[in-house]
């Protein structure tokens, strides 16, 4: 009797061995990137009206705060981290007619206070913690003047 229990148990041993194979794996969370949208900017016309930026006189930076956490940035120093952008937009995500006609945008971002505009299309690493960050867009008209109206621009914060 005891020989037929070893062959129950190894019987049994083996089938919850395949079964274990067959159950689907749990992926573990490597890391995570958090955008907290802070503050909307403001963007002001230069003198010629050429221009509209959120570095012009009375113009303000848009704000966000970067949350960014990797299990791998932390142990493998610094592999594996993510890094931020902000590029700039297409277009106005609103603006009056013929307001969006013959314009080029360009954006520039800051990190963690700094002085230093980083191109908005260039990501920059960023290493585990929380980072400030602020960014200004800019619109350029090739020609003529932007007509009266409300303008509303939007960057897209990006953490990869």
């Amino acid at each position: 009797m005891a020989r037929k229990r070893r062959s129950s148990s190894r019987a049994l041993l083996a089938m919850a061995a395949l079964a274990g194979f067959c159950l689907p794996v749990q992926a573990a969370i490597i890391g995570t990137c958090t955008i907290m949208v802070g503050a909307s900017g403001t963007m002001k016309a230069n003198p010629a009206i050429s221009i509209l930026g959120s570095k012009q006189a009375g113009g303000s930076s848009a704000g966000a705060t970067v949350v960014a956490s990797s299990l791998l940035c932390s142990i493998l120093n610094l592999l594996d981290c993510y890094s931020v952008s902000a590029p700039a937009p297409a277009a106005f995500s609103s603006a009056p007619s013929g307001g969006g006609t013959n314009v080029a945008f360009a954006s520039v971002f800051r990190l963690d206070g700094s002085g230093a505009d980083v191109n908005g299309s260039v990501p920059q690493r960023v290493a585990n913690g929380t980072h400030s960050m602020q960014v200004d867009l800019t619109a350029t008209r090739s020609s003529g003047i932007f007509p009266a109206g409300n303008y509303q621009g939007t960057v897209t914060v990006r953490c990869e």
